[in-house]
């Protein structure tokens, strides 16, 4: 793809969005992978951080085995943070946080064909974001998790209200400690579909889970809408 990619574009990939990493699988992360893709994930974004994280030539071997399973379903690929690693594989775009390189600076350096993620914890970083070139915002966390060591003081689904109150209109996916009990209230605050860790990378059925997930969100996309 050589041009931007449009928002309604972007708002159906966020809807069942899997965030993985070798470190937070119960399985092998391509096993884990494949059988969410199976499940209707429709964006995998690849985090390879932490304790016991891979580097060097390791870490490219599984990004690529990762990416080659996201292209067979024909779902994009993308990188958290490492812009080296997304842009040496061809990834489809990358993830940034607010303690990252500069939304802005990472755009120019992937281009305008490839996705930009930002992470965004207050209006302030999401109109940063905005002006910087994020094509959707990561909201979170929403609920306590245990999945990422430096995660930030959750902020509850009323920070996706405010945003959009303020009048963002990027996409928003929300993140952090949603589970298939909490998808609808984080679709009715305002998100446009919901990032996971542990709810598919530690279910004894990935591709369940991710089968479960995926259809509450399109329930209650379609309850937002007729309410």
């Amino acid at each position: 793809m050589t041009g931007r990619w449009s928002a309604s574009q972007v708002r159906e990939l966020l809807r069942m969005y899997l965030v993985v990493g070798s470190q937070n699988c119960r399985s092998h992360p391509l096993e884990v992978v494949e059988e969410a893709l199976a499940g209707g994930a429709t964006l995998v974004q690849f985090r390879e951080k932490g304790p016991g994280a891979l580097r060097g030539a390791p870490l490219k071997e599984l990004a690529r085995e990762l990416q080659a399973a996201c292209r067979r379903a024909g779902v994009p690929f993308i990188v958290n943070d490492d812009v080296e690693l997304a842009l040496s594989i061809d990834a489809d775009g990358v993830h940034v946080g607010q303690d990252d390189e500069d939304a802005g600076r990472v755009r120019v350096r992937i281009g305008e064909g490839r996705i930009l993620g930002v992470s965004a914890h207050s209006v302030e970083d999401a109109r940063r974001a905005a002006a910087g070139g994020a094509d959707y915002l990561g909201i979170g966390p929403i609920y306590p998790t245990g999945s990422k060591d430096d995660a930030r003081a959750v902020q509850g689904p009323s920070i996706l209200r405010e945003l959009r109150a303020s009048g963002i209109e990027l996409p928003l996916v929300g993140i952090g400690g949603i589970t298939a009990s909490r998808v609808e209230e984080v679709i009715h605050a305002g998100a446009d579909g919901i990032a996971v860790i542990s709810a598919i990378t530690q279910a004894e059925a990935s591709g369940e889970a991710a089968r479960q997930l995926s259809r509450l969100v399109s329930h209650s996309l379609a309850g937002r809408l007729t309410s």
